[in-house]
């Protein structure tokens, strides 16, 4: 059984933010990534890190970073290799949406690489997110909540 949980197991958690970010092609996501994972409170304060468990196992994560009162960022959705092909991406964006509505967001903006991610990419359109530009590789995407 899958379930989404906010965290604030920061060892899990920054386990699974550096296995994400092994995958070859998507080094550009993570500038500044020593910062983000020493200070996963203070990074994302205002905000929330969800962690998806299978059977109390936790293999996959989402997070939400304020921005403004208004807008926030979708960050780090992964989902480990084993257990992709079951939905659970969906469900975890599914739940960071909601999770951002419930803290006052009316905006969510994101980034993703689509020739990296081409999967995710995909999942974002069908979805209804919006791509507002893509420059250098990097596609902007945007859902208002």
């Amino acid at each position: 059984m899958f379930k989404v949980k906010e965290s604030k197991d920061y060892e899990v958690i920054k386990g699974l933010f550096k296995e994400y970010s092994q995958i070859k092609g998507a080094e550009g996501c993570f500038v500044s990534f020593d910062k983000e994972i020493s200070d996963l409170g203070g990074f994302y304060a205002g905000g929330a890190i969800l962690l998806g468990f299978e059977d109390e196992i936790p293999i996959a994560c989402i997070a939400i970073r304020k921005i403004d009162n208004n807008k926030c960022e979708g960050k780090r959705l992964f989902i480990k290799p084993e257990y992709r092909g079951k939905g659970y991406a969906r469900k975890m964006m599914n739940a960071m949406l909601e999770e951002a509505k419930k803290l006052g967001f009316k905006k969510l903006v994101f980034t993703t690489r689509p020739e990296v991610m081409a999967i995710g990419y995909g999942l974002y359109k069908r979805m209804g997110f919006e791509e507002l530009k893509c420059e250098d590789g990097v596609a902007l995407m945007r859902m208002i909540l």
